[in-house]
């Protein structure tokens, strides 16, 4: 006779099953002829599976698999007007978006909850600790968006901002938590030299001011595709050899290729935990949702309140995940693309930086969707 029972474990995060409740199952071989001879062991051993049963369920629970809940009273997670940490690109509400429906909504796991974020309880868990966001200015939008979810959970606590170079840093005095942002766009190092600026695939010098933080966030995507005066060098270098360009997606490789090895050489597992932001999505093209007419985020007040974007992921994100299951040292994928690319409403679209002469469908406002992104961080966090 063979009988099953399950047993819940919880497996480290790694870049291939980030924020996920994993369970074990393991048989049970009883002697049918001894169970029969003592009944009161097989009603006991019954009872046990009937406890259990809730948890004898072949599933994997994904922090990143779900949809949008709308009209969440409790939402948005913190008053943007009262934060003073959000830069004029981000802030929507102040730049007069006069819609507040994009507020509300709240990401549902498939079956598992998602914790509220507690930043009280995130400042205790990181006392005299360091994080650090290294990107471009999405990093800049989840590290705001962070500063504010902490900042509105200990109004009165003393902090302090100051900025060396490209690295800026937010300290909670109180606490003697740093929450630091380095800019750097393309992780691996644009290099002035006789011929010009020149993109390095295979450098990584910036990587010095990465050693001894306690978590870092990295993040690059958005402008490996920048052409003309937005293109921030003027030759690319591969080893040895120089060229005017090169295929982007092949260059984007490279580099994380460079960035990886940078982690398997000197991150220490027990001192430093390290995390990828994944892709963010813009939305300048309406056949993506199913709206060919559209040809940017322009007043889309509500997302997609499915589960999957009908235009598919992007293809970078196939590149990374590619790179992140050769990194041998543990590195979480923030899988953030999904539910994102969902959040077509999200954006600044006219209300950001530049205005009704502008168009921004890249980043986010605040509040919204990076908030979301940083309570599935504290999830992982909670779930370590």
């Amino acid at each position: 006779m063979l009988l099953w029972g399950c047993h819940p474990v919880r497996r480290s995060n790694t870049s291939a099953n980030p924020g996920r409740r994993f369970l074990w199952c393991a048989n049970y071989e009883m002697d049918f002829w001894v169970i029969r001879s003592n009944f009161f062991a097989l009603l006991v051993f019954l009872l046990h599976l009937l406890s259990t049963k809730q948890n004898c369920r072949a599933f994997a629970c994904d922090f990143f698999q779900g949809n949008w809940v709308a009209q969440n009273p409790s939402y948005p997670l913190y008053d943007s007007t009262t934060c003073p940490f959000i830069e004029r690109e981000f802030n929507c509400q102040r730049n007069g978006r006069p819609d507040l429906s994009y507020l509300r909504y709240s990401w549902h796991p498939h079956g598992c909850p998602l914790a509220r974020f507690d930043g009280r309880d995130f400042l205790r868990r990181f006392k005299g600790k360091s994080i650090m966001f290294v990107g471009d200015s999405l990093s800049r939008n989840q590290w705001q968006s962070l500063t504010c979810l902490l900042s509105a959970a200990v109004p009165t606590a003393k902090y302090t901002v100051d900025r060396l170079d490209d690295v800026s840093t937010f300290t909670f005095s109180d606490f003697g938590v740093k929450v630091m942002l380095d800019r750097n766009v393309f992780l691996v190092d644009v290099v002035r030299e006789k011929i010009g600026r020149v993109l390095k695939l295979d450098s990584i010098e910036s990587g010095k001011h990465w050693k001894g933080i306690d978590m870092l966030i990295f993040n690059t995507w958005h402008w490996w595709n920048r052409r003309g005066a937005t293109q921030p060098w003027d030759y690319i270098q591969v080893g040895n050899r120089t060229y005017k360009d090169m295929d982007r997606m092949a260059a984007f490789q490279k580099a994380l290729t460079t960035w990886a090895g940078w982690v398997d050489s000197n991150i220490d597992p027990a001192r430093t935990m390290v995390f990828f932001q994944g892709i963010s999505p813009s939305h300048y093209n309406g056949s993506g949702w199913n709206e060919p007419q559209k040809k940017s985020c322009s007043g889309q007040q509500q997302p997609l309140l499915g589960s999957t974007y009908p235009g598919g992921l992007p293809p970078a994100l196939a590149v990374l995940k590619g790179v992140l299951s050769k990194i041998k040292k543990p590195v979480t994928l923030l899988d953030i693309t999904n539910l994102s690319l969902l959040r077509k409403d999200g954006h600044p679209s006219i209300y950001g930086l530049g205005g009704r002469t502008g168009m921004d469908c890249s980043h986010w406002c605040l509040s919204g969707v990076p908030d979301t992104w940083n309570q599935i961080l504290y999830n992982i966090i909670l779930n370590r």
